[in-house]
């Protein structure tokens, strides 16, 4: 029989002092914890170490992308389980990976359900459920892409396999803060696309923001959801709003610096 692969629990973080612990207190069977922070001003560190992790720091910001490259880097488990501080592993995913652990399997990776908070009430619908993220993988063969938001595991076509259990997810426990997050994530969101080349009209403003709400309301349910259901679909138009006007913005200053 062989013996049961070692794994590292990777984090990126900064300023979750809030969430950090009850985290980490949900991984703490892992083989060890690393945790790179990006400029902390709280307790997020110190409550890490207390809790066994080892920390690093990077404050130069690269973008989400490479920030869990570079973590990963310090990694020295055979398996990786990339989990964000408002993130709680259940007990029956902690079984899954447990068993992934003592038989792995060559060319896959395996990804997990989340269940989303999203004020006061863990969504099912809306398009935030079951929210599948491919989360662990053997270190040596996969990493994460460059995106400086919205990054993803680079497969290399493996098979993905789901795992049983629920990866708790306390997306929103404040409108208002979870809001700053999404307008950060849409300027960065913006910058990219811009970067890339890509432009948009003013009507796809209209559109994409229309999409949204209905894609989130309708076509994923979100009235099954109830009154965070129609939230939700403001929020997510909302958040696409500030995505296309802010590239249509930068479009229109290239336009205007070309003249």
């Amino acid at each position: 029989m062989s013996q049961s692969k070692r794994l590292s629990v990777v984090m990126i973080s900064k300023n979750v002092a809030d969430v950090i612990g009850e985290c980490l207190d949900s991984v703490q069977w892992a083989d060890e914890i690393i945790v790179l922070d990006s400029g902390s001003q709280d307790n997020t560190c110190h409550i890490a170490k207390e809790k066994g992790a080892k920390v690093f720091i990077n404050s130069e910001w690269p973008g989400f992308g490479k920030q869990r490259q570079l973590a990963q880097q310090y990694a020295t488990g055979d398996y990786i389980f990339m989990i964000d501080s408002d993130e709680r592993v259940t007990p029956e995913l902690k079984t899954s990976i447990l068993a992934v652990l003592h038989q792995p399997e060559e060319n896959v990776v395996y990804n997990c359900a989340r269940r989303n908070l999203f004020m006061g009430r863990f969504m099912k619908h809306s398009g935030w459920y079951p929210d599948k993220v491919t989360r662990l993988y053997a270190r040596e063969h996969y990493q994460y892409n460059n995106n400086l938001v919205h990054e993803s595991l680079e497969t290399q076509g493996a098979m993905v396999k789901t795992l049983q259990g629920d990866l708790l997810h306390l997306t929103c426990r404040d409108l208002i803060e979870f809001q700053q997050k999404q307008l950060k994530y849409a300027s960065d969101w913006a910058k990219e696309r811009h970067q890339q080349g890509k432009k948009t009209s003013f009507g796809s403003i209209l559109t994409h923001t229309l999409g949204a709400f209905f894609k989130t309301w309708l076509l994923r349910a979100g009235f099954l959801d109830g009154k965070q259901g129609l939230i939700l679909a403001f929020v997510n138009a909302q958040y696409t709003f500030n995505k296309y006007a802010s590239l249509w913005e930068l479009s229109q200053k290239t336009i205007n610096h070309e003249k």
